[in-house]
């Protein structure tokens, strides 16, 4: 979101174009563009604006180039008028009541498809339309509900019509349903007051209490979420659900107040230091009023804070100084259990990377690797100091990790075969080696990834890509821990089955004579169906707690490890104690442990394991 605080003149004589806000926030959807590949959309509102005017403009593509195709919609009509009348493209009122989206409210939306179809009705924003202005209400957001059968519930009660049940409608339609309330409620106050009709629905834009509406409606809300609002008078908000699950930040200076998933999309943009930019509390929503005045205020009491750990390890650019920092301490972290995985063979050892979004892990595995090194030659040169020759203390110095670029990725191949035998041979070469960077039958082949989820890449494509260089054994390693259980909250995981973690599990409990557990759990799983998700208990637990994570990442190699694989296959993952050291200030990590930090969590993944055992390939939420 960008909120111009100058009138257009102003940005037109600063920076020589009225245009300035758009292009702001077309740089800011480009840098945050890791986070839509399936399509985006943009909105504007142009403040004081006579009546029968187009006071607000909404755009929508899914094409492969959404955000550019957005844009040059644009920038085509303005630069007709450049071309045809100069002088009515330097008269910044003349353009804001003639030019779409030349407006002082802006937000864009990259859309990254976790549920649903990838149509342009699935992209954001999208409006509740009404004849009065404050209470056209405009949405767009990051988030995803747990309880939205519960948010239609209560809607249905007010004969409200839904063309479908999304927790996009369910978002809109009850911050909706409360900003129409508060608008009747003003409207008669003031008309008991004795203000007349006309002047009532006018001056309710200066009494409207944006945080009680957020106030009821989030009370309906069980999710993770950082959603912005636009009001068709001028007002504007986003907000930040009171875990603080999902991001988001703003940077506020005296032209304009910016708000991002990412800070680095705003440090880039407008040329301003981290610390500059400041991130929306857990519960808050952060309020912009018509008339330019921006605060922050608590919509909801703050919960216990889970900040999305996937968010640092993978999910946001890693440009930011902070998650830059995190994702190398977690290749630290790891660095202690893959050297003993090696035995501590140097000579015989070659790390790598895949794919490119590990690449920062990996320079903090290979530091913690160093620092080991450093450390056993400090003590070996103590303790030998007077033993040692110019040909000893040569190799000493000369020990080092051996790194090579062992996988480059071929971008030009896509997957788009989609039967299966046919795309399982498609996926091993979506990836090129780099022959004769290993001995063979001789070296041990390192690989650090950001995680593994699925493992179906790892099966199809690389520990087969790396076996053809021939090595004596293939070491991934993943700088998350073992993913067991749904993500109901943003990133949209759902179905236990997809989990080689789940999948290893079960073959645990086989190979031990435990499947009746299965049986077990879901009877307990069963009993809670119906009962308010504040009583849900997460039973899925009580399956994992039977292995050890060694015995589950074991049982894991096991099952990725092709059937003509020659080398041996060993997979590492993270420790659930080194990320929490490596990530402090952002502790969700439910995924991982099942400790799920709204009740919602709860019944989504024990409704994902009903369907798993009861055959429903579908999403549990």
């Amino acid at each position: 979101m960008i909120r111009l605080l100058k009138p257009l003149s102003y940005y037109q004589k600063k920076y020589g174009t009225p245009l300035y806000g758009l292009n702001k926030l077309y740089l800011l959807m480009e840098k945050q563009h890791n986070r839509g590949q399936d399509g985006a959309g943009i909105a504007s509102v142009k403040l004081n604006l006579r009546s029968g005017q187009p006071f607000y403009n909404i755009a929508k593509s899914n094409s492969k180039q959404a955000i550019a195709e957005l844009f040059e919609r644009i920038h085509t009509d303005f630069s007709k008028i450049e071309k045809t009348n100069p002088e009515l493209a330097n008269d910044c009122e003349w353009l804001k009541n003639h030019v779409s989206f030349l407006g002082e409210v802006l937000i864009g939306h990259l859309r990254y498809g976790t549920h649903g179809g990838n149509g342009l009705d699935r992209c954001h924003p999208f409006v509740k339309q009404n004849s009065w202005l404050t209470k056209n209400l405009i949405t767009a957001g990051n988030f995803n509900l747990t309880n939205t059968d519960e948010v239609f519930q209560f809607l249905e009660k007010s004969s409200t019509y839904f063309k479908d049940k999304f927790d996009t409608t369910a978002v809109l339609e009850t911050i909706g349903h409360f900003l129409e309330e508060e608008n009747d409620r003003l409207y008669e106050e003031l008309i008991k007051q004795g203000v007349p009709a006309k002047e009532a629905v006018h001056q309710i834009s200066e009494h409207l209490d944006i945080q009680k509406v957020l106030t009821q409606s989030s009370a309906l809300f069980d999710g993770g979420y950082s959603l912005m609002g636009l009001l068709g008078h001028g007002d504007a908000f986003v907000m930040r659900d009171p875990a603080g699950i999902r991001p988001a930040f703003y940077y506020l200076d005296e032209e304009v107040c910016v708000v991002a998933s990412e800070r680095p999309a705003i440090q880039t943009v407008f040329n301003v230091n981290h610390n500059a930019i400041r991130e929306i509390m857990p519960g808050n929503a952060l309020i912009l009023k018509r008339n330019g005045l921006v605060y922050e205020k608590e919509f909801a009491t703050p919960l216990k804070r889970k900040s999305c750990s996937f968010e640092r390890i993978y999910f946001s650019r890693g440009s930011d100084v902070e998650i830059y920092s995190e994702r190398k301490k977690l290749g630290v972290y790891v660095a202690e259990t893959v050297l003993k995985e090696i035995d501590f063979d140097f000579k015989n050892t070659v790390f790598s990377y895949i794919p490119n979004t590990a690449e920062v892990s990996f320079y903090g595995l290979i530091k913690g690797i160093e620092d080991y090194i450093n450390e056993w030659k400090r003590e070996h040169i103590k303790k030998y100091a007077y033993q040692l020759d110019e040909a000893k203390l040569n190799h000493l110095l000369s020990m080092r990790p051996r790194v090579e670029k062992i996988a480059i990725k071929d971008a030009k191949l896509r997957t788009f075969i989609t039967q299966d035998s046919a795309r399982n041979e498609m996926v091993q070469h979506v990836y090129d080696i780099t022959y004769g960077s290993i001995h063979e039958f001789k070296d041990t082949i390192v690989v650090i990834d950001d995680s593994i989820v699925r493992g179906t890449t790892l099966k199809e494509s690389i520990i087969k890509m790396l076996d053809r260089l021939n090595p004596k054994k293939i070491v991934i390693v993943s700088s998350a821990p073992q993913i067991r259980y749904p993500d109901c909250y943003g990133i949209d995981m759902s179905k236990m089955n997809d989990f080689i973690a789940f999948r290893a599990m079960l073959a645990l409990l086989e190979d031990q004579g435990q499947s009746h557990l299965l049986k077990e759990v879901y009877e307990r799983c069963k009993q809670q169906e119906h009962l308010p998700k504040e009583e849900v208990k997460n039973e899925v637990k009580l399956l994992y707690k039977n292995f050890t994570a060694e015995q589950i990442s074991d049982k894991i190699a096991a099952l990725l490890k092709p059937a003509d694989c020659k080398a041996e296959v060993k997979i590492i993952y993270q420790k659930i104690e080194d990320l929490h050291k490596a990530c402090p200030n952002h502790t969700g990590d439910w995924y991982f442990t099942g400790n799920f930090p709204t009740p919602g969590g709860n019944k989504v993944v024990n409704r994902a394991f009903i369907n798993f055992m009861e055959g429903r390939n579908e999403r549990a939420y």
